[in-house]
């Protein structure tokens, strides 16, 4: 049997979307393997959003063009937001690789595989299959982004925003967590534009409702939201929605105006606060994290400090800080020069750092003693390890089968990216559904 590799750089999006081929390749004939060496496919899913990961990207790329020297009937298929709209010219850098086809594209890959004689699965909805369900599912309800935050590469190589029918991602839905799954992350660029360009415009708020209605399923969360597209009738949605996690990512960016309309992001900072106020209104617990861009060009000491005002000010669970790198092709690589120094951004990335271990930090330790539920998903250094309802990574040991259940554990000791403790007494504490 022919196996297959697949190496995944970025977003969720792109996870969710690496599953999806996993799928078609095994419907395909195919097996997977976990030694790159070994595999007769393999298959790049990039993300090039910074430098850095374009260019790891391309050292992969050159690393399988002297593996398919040595084995020319290695199949190399590349697909994510490296593929652009100028397939010849990719073509005509990489010739050693077999196919590039857009994210998404699963029509391109089977008709590639047609081509090829391998065969042609009768499932061409890009559907999952149901093999190998994990217990927190990845499930796209909207592709594309038509924010054109000016450093952003996402809506050139994406393109525009696609909804998917509420009926078919809640069919979708229904049948992971027929097959194991006890919790989905709904995905999209912008999930907060979810639905407004299908004929009945429904808004996450109604997805989310519908999908709260599935018998067996614990848990949902989604991301990536959009702070401008975030609406009252969402938080209202979250609060009183009962399987929806007490999490929101919520990305800010910067903490100064300027620095955010250079951006192009359509808000404010205090407009910014206004929303976190009112989500904190409605849902007390919720625990928030935001991304954070730091040396966009022209970004000043003062106009710094500023954003890390407002993360001192917020207090989030956790921040995703990256440095500005310049995108070819976007609003800021065209009209803006790249003029923060790289010593200087590295700084200020290290201090955005600090600052937040320390806040996710103290945040964690108030959670010493107390007891908090966990979706297991599996086992790590020997110990179980799953997730709060607040996205915090939590591991105790036990010695029954704790795999896809939801269990109470005592909080014994903390830091800023995990916490340990240890299972309540109690054989019903392992929970088949707790709603």
């Amino acid at each position: 049997m022919p196996e297959y590799y697949i190496w995944t750089i970025g977003c969720q999006m792109n996870k969710a979307e690496s599953q999806r081929v996993a799928d078609y390749l095994e419907l395909l004939g195919y097996q997977a393997t976990l030694v790159l060496q070994k595999a007769d496919l393999v298959l790049l899913n990039t993300c090039v959003v910074r430098q850095s990961a374009e260019g790891k990207v391309i050292g992969t790329l050159g690393y399988l063009k002297g593996i398919k020297n040595s084995k020319p009937d290695l199949a190399i298929l590349v697909t994510g937001c490296f593929v652009d709209s100028d397939v010849k010219q990719l073509e005509k850098s990489f010739p050693h690789v077999d196919l590039f086809f857009k994210p998404g594209d699963y029509v391109g890959l089977l008709n590639w595989a047609e081509k090829q004689d391998i065969g042609v699965p009768r499932d061409r909805t890009g559907l999952p299959s149901t093999k190998n369900v994990t217990v927190s599912a990845l499930v796209p309800i909207i592709r594309g982004c038509n924010n054109f935050c000016s450093y952003c590469i996402v809506p050139y190589r994406r393109g525009r925003e696609r909804s998917r029918p509420v009926d078919e991602i809640v069919c979708e839905v229904s049948e992971l967590v027929r097959h194991g799954a006890r919790e989905v992350t709904l995905l999209g660029q912008n999930v907060n534009s979810y639905g407004h360009d299908l004929p009945t415009q429904p808004d996450l708020s109604d997805l989310l409702t519908e999908i709260n209605n599935i018998n067996g399923l614990a848990r949902m969360r989604f991301l990536t939201n959009h702070p401008k597209d975030m609406s009252q009738q969402l938080i209202q949605a979250i609060a009183s929605l009962d399987k929806v996690c007490e999490h929101i990512s919520l990305p800010l960016q910067a903490g100064d105006n300027d620095v955010l309309k250079a951006m192009r992001r359509g808000y404010t900072v205090e407009q910014y606060r206004q929303l976190v106020g009112s989500i904190r209104n409605y849902i007390p617990e919720v625990a928030l994290s935001t991304d954070v861009i730091v040396g966009f060009p022209g970004e000043s000491e003062e106009q710094f400090e500023r954003t890390l005002a407002v993360l001192e000010e917020v207090r989030f669970d956790t921040v995703h800080v990256a440095v500005y790198s310049p995108r070819p092709g976007t609003i800021a690589s065209r009209e803006y020069e790249d003029n923060v120094p790289p010593e200087l951004k590295k700084e200020r990335l290290n201090r955005v750092e600090t600052l937040q271990a320390n806040i996710a930090g103290e945040i964690s330790s108030r959670l010493i003693g107390k007891a908090v539920e966990v979706l297991v998903e599996g086992k790590k250094g020997g110990k179980w390890c799953g997730r709060t309802r607040s996205n915090k990574l939590v591991f105790f040991e036990s010695g029954g089968d704790c795999l896809r259940r939801l269990v109470d554990v005592i909080i014994t000791k903390t830091s800023p990216w995990a916490l340990q403790g240890e299972i309540a007494i109690g054989a019903s504490n392992l929970k088949e559904s707790k709603r």
